[in-house]
C-alpha cells in the first residue's frame, strides 16, 4: 500500500475501504488495526477517522466481505493497546508537558482535554472514546495526571468495548441502508454531537448551580 492510498483511505474511507478489501484481502484488518491504534495511541494523529472506520467496517461485515467477530476483536485490542501506550507516554513525560514546548504536541487540544479531565475525572476516559481529538489526548492526560494504572485500565477497557462494539454493531445493522451510506459524514457529526452535548450541558448546569449559590 503506498502513501496516496493511505491518504485516500483517511479522507474517503467510505469509498476506499471496498477497493482496499478487493486489492489486499485479509491485510485490510491490519490497516484498520493500525489506524485505530495510531489515533488512540499517538497524540500526533488526532485527525484519523476512528468513528467512521468502525462504522464502515461494520457495514462491510454485513455484506460478508469482512468477519465481524475478527474485526471487533482486533479493533478492541487496538483501542485498548493504543490508549495504554498513550497513557504510558504521558506518565513518562509527566507534568513538564505543561511547561515545555513540544512541536509534535497540540497545546490547545491538550489544555482542553486537561480541563475536561479535571471536571469529569476518570469517566473522561470512557466519554472521550466518542469525542474526536479528546479521544486521542485523554489517555495521555491521564498518564500525566498520574492516574493509577489499574483504575485507568478499568475505564480504558470499558470505553473501548462501548466504542468499538457499539459503532461496529451500528455499521453492521444500519451501514448498508442507502440513506445512511449517502449521508455518512452528517451522521457521524450527529453522533459526535450526541456524545458531546450531554457532557457540555452537564458542565453548564454545574456552573449555573455554583453561580446561583454564590
Amino acid at each position: 500500500m503506498d502513501l496516496m492510498q493511505v491518504v485516500d483511505l483517511v479522507l474517503h474511507v467510505d469509498k476506499s475501504l471496498g477497493k482496499l478489501i478487493a486489492d489486499y484481502g485479509q491485510l485490510v484488518y491490519m490497516v484498520l488495526f493500525g489506524i485505530v491504534f495510531a489515533e488512540t495511541g499517538l497524540v500526533v494523529f488526532p485527525f484519523l477517522p476512528g468513528d467512521t472506520l468502525l462504522f464502515i467496517g461494520g457495514a462491510f461485515c454485513r455484506t460478508g466481505e469482512m468477519n465481524v467477530w475478527l474485526l471487533t476483536a482486533l479493533l478492541l485490542v487496538a483501542a485498548v493497546g493504543g490508549n495504554t501506550v498513550n497513557y504510558l507516554i504521558g506518565r513518562r513525560i509527566g507534568q513538564k508537558v505543561y511547561t515545555h514546548d513540544y512541536r509534535w504536541l497540540d497545546r490547545a487540544a491538550l489544555q482542553k482535554t486537561h480541563a475536561f479531565y479535571e471536571k469529569h475525572g476518570g469517566k473522561t476516559i470512557v466519554l472521550a472514546r466518542f469525542v474526536p481529538v479528546v479521544r486521542t489526548f485523554a489517555p495521555f492526560v491521564a498518564g500525566v495526571s498520574e492516574m493509577s494504572f489499574a483504575r485507568f485500565q478499568l475505564y480504558n477497557i470499558t470505553g473501548a468495548v462501548a466504542w468499538v462494539a457499539g459503532l461496529v454493531a451500528a455499521g453492521y445493522f444500519f451501514g448498508n441502508i442507502p440513506g445512511i451510506r449517502d449521508h455518512l459524514n452528517t451522521i457521524v457529526l450527529i453522533g459526535v454531537a450526541a456524545a458531546v452535548v450531554p457532557v457540555a450541558l452537564g458542565g453548564l448546569w454545574k456552573l449555573f448551580r455554583r453561580t446561583a449559590r454564590a
